[in-house]
């Protein structure tokens, strides 16, 4: 089915991401997950391409183009690269609208012309080592010292942590009020008592620079608070459905890409004198794969052209991500079977794309936790 949600800019624009990632990714990808770190020129490449901080205004550096249709196409080419080292949709989609929505205009003028040129790469500190979903378990504390705050604590499997310059930190402010006693503080590259501990070494993902941080300490100037004090709960709300709708449409774009690939794999690869295309049960499992992709972009699409309207409410953004990723979960796994031995290697797409695409699933509220919101706004 022809897909209606793009105009001719988008499209142009797709083009424009496709020949920035043949040249400034691909060439690189593979030093990348050997180094364990992308390169910091790839990020100054992306911002002279004009890919980062699309939705900024113009006075500061950025696109000033709100629409988010062109982060999906982001999001499904680089999906479709096999580039997720490269944390663009985390730095434009996940992080750049809480330095535009709560930021004062001084925070603004500071932090966003260099988020655009990719000399400031930014990151999102709030998982702990004791604390994941459950924001009611953050421990990492800032006390109010006058005209700063003293920040200690410790944050673990946080994306862009080792070559971050700016991260937003989520911290308990106020002994009192569980969830509601957070504040989100804005620690830069440099101040003392901020230390980065190891590169986390995971299964897949194995460019995206992943670690723990350390605060000691840290003196946090009081204009380096983001929003306002204590308001950290509400603020993580409003911005959740456009981080999970980054996630889904990234799942989607890879379920329906593995599937393409495995088109071609299974009309070339012979077994029992013929290709394994012509055998029903390769038949039939190609047959459900694609009907679950179509069905599941009929809405991912619907999801993105409300949420580019400003109606796209947290149950369906948290359909879409528990949906999505869970498909890209089940395809992926299915692809890999049809590849056989083949898939098992590390160097066919499949393989990479089961292990790189596993933590969708987790990260960004885990499947359970999409339930339960979905569950609780039915049954209360």
């Amino acid at each position: 089915m022809k897909r209606q949600i793009f105009t001719e800019d988008h499209d142009a624009f797709r083009e424009t991401v496709r020949t920035f990632l043949a040249k400034e990714v691909t060439p690189h990808y593979e030093q990348w997950e050997k180094d364990g770190i992308v390169s910091r020129a790839a990020w100054r490449a992306a911002g002279r391409q004009g890919l980062l901080g699309l939705a900024v205004p113009e006075e500061y550096g950025g696109g000033g183009e709100p629409d988010f249709r062109y982060s999906v196409v982001l999001a499904e080419e680089f999906t479709r690269a096999g580039a997720a080292g490269l944390a663009i949709g985390l730095h434009n989609d996940i992080i750049g609208p809480y330095l535009t929505s709560l930021g004062t205009d001084a925070q603004k003028r500071r932090w966003l012309p260099g988020f655009c040129t990719g000399e400031t790469i930014t990151a999102i500190a709030m998982t702990e080592p004791g604390a994941g979903s459950d924001l009611q378990g953050i421990r990492t504390t800032a006390e109010d010292h006058g005209d700063h705050w003293i920040l200690n604590g410790s944050k673990t499997f946080i994306s862009n942590g080792i070559l971050a310059d700016l991260v937003i930190v989520v911290a308990r402010t106020t002994p009192e009020g569980g969830a509601h006693g957070l504040s989100l503080l804005v620690v830069e590259r440099g101040m003392d008592g901020f230390e980065r501990g190891r590169n986390l070494d995971k299964i897949g993902q194995k460019s995206q620079d992943t670690a723990e941080l350390f605060f000691h300490d840290v003196r946090v100037p009081k204009e380096n608070l983001l929003g306002e004090l204590n308001g950290a709960f509400g603020h993580l709300m409003t911005h959740l459905a456009q981080e999970r709708m980054g996630m889904a449409v990234a799942g989607i774009a890879a379920a329906e890409h593995l599937l393409e690939i495995t088109t071609q794999y299974v009309k070339e690869r012979e077994a029992f004198g013929r290709p394994l295309a012509k055998l029903q049960h390769i038949r039939f499992e190609m047959a459900e794969m694609a009907t679950e992709c179509a069905v599941t972009r009929a809405f991912l699409d619907r999801c993105i052209v409300d949420h580019t309207a400003g109606e796209l409410d947290a149950v369906h953004a948290s359909m879409a991500k528990w949906w999505a990723t869970e498909l890209q979960k089940r395809v992926a796994d299915r692809c890999l079977q049809l590849h056989g031995g083949y898939g098992y290697m590390a160097e066919y797409r499949v393989a990479k794309a089961f292990t790189d695409g596993r933590i969708q699933t987790i990260y960004g509220g885990t499947t359970e936790i999409m339930k339960e919101i979905i569950g609780r706004s039915l049954l209360g």
